[in-house]
């Protein structure tokens, strides 16, 4: 799987261990940005790469900032762009189960870089149940 990953200067330290967590795993990584942890203003690196989820350039996304709450309005600005903010394995898992998330936002100064991994091995691992909300989920996309 592509995916998409990015963050502010608060987010870059779990931005480099979860872009490398998701080459171990087997995907490809497209990360655009920030570069360190210099002060950024976040939306110049949230937006592309939720431009990239939207334009289906990437299948999936992670960003990352401080409490994660600026990014993930940043990416759901995009149509098309289903961003949950996951505080535990259990949001990961019903964002993806129920709400088919397509990008994830987590904040570094909110959960440990252990349970920030298995966030995304949550995510990562859980299917869309799919049901009755699907097509009003489509519809949102549209």
């Amino acid at each position: 799987m592509k995916v998409a990953i990015a963050s502010d200067h608060a987010g870059f330290d779990y931005k480099q261990r979860l872009a490398c967590l998701l080459r171990e795993r087997g995907h490809e990584v497209v990360d655009f940005g920030t570069s360190s942890a210099e002060p950024v203003d976040y939306p110049d690196f949230i937006g592309p790469a939720a431009a990239a989820v939207a334009r289906g350039e990437c299948e999936r996304g992670v960003v990352l900032g401080g409490s994660g709450n600026g990014e993930a309005m940043a990416a759901n600005r995009r149509r098309g762009v289903r961003c949950a903010l996951c505080w535990s394995e259990e949001t990961a898992r019903l964002a993806r189960l129920h709400n088919d998330a397509n990008m994830i936002s987590i904040g570094q100064r909110m959960v440990s870089e252990d349970l920030a991994v298995r966030i995304v091995e949550t995510w990562l691992d859980t299917a869309f149940e799919g049901g009755r909300h699907v097509a009003r989920i489509r519809k949102l996309d549209a």
